[in-house]
């Protein structure tokens, strides 16, 4: 079964969300700050890392660029609110696989991660 770790500022999108990913056969958890999530990543093998970019204090490029100082086996999707195309060439070169603008649709996001997950298995 695949491991997603959902980061989030947002603690009621991390529960709804991880709700409906669990429903269709992922394991979830979540965490609503950088530093829990580079904590959790640290100590637990993931498969997939939806990450919010607009966070308070450290946001989502601050994870990106701590993971990119060390080599992880993970894909990233970006998910956020602040869509825009400056943001997603960013995250892109800083590795994530994709980049989803909240509100997201569900079964968009799921088709994502599918695919996300697909690449290079």
């Amino acid at each position: 079964m695949e491991f997603i770790l959902i980061v989030d500022d947002d603690i009621n999108l991390c529960k709804v969300l991880s709700e409906e990913l669990d429903e269709v056969g992922y394991s979830t958890n979540f965490a609503t700050n950088a530093e829990d999530a580079l904590k959790f990543i640290s100590q637990r093998s993931i498969d997939l890392l939806l990450l919010d970019l607009k966070m308070p204090e450290k946001d989502g490029f601050f994870v990106l660029s701590e993971l990119n100082k060390q080599s992880y086996p993970f894909k990233t999707i970006v998910l956020t609110a602040y869509a825009d195309v400056k943001s997603a060439i960013e995250a892109a070169r800083m590795g994530a696989s994709d980049f989803i603008s909240k509100p997201y649709d569900f079964d968009e996001l799921l088709i994502t991660i599918r695919k996300v997950l697909q690449k290079d298995s």
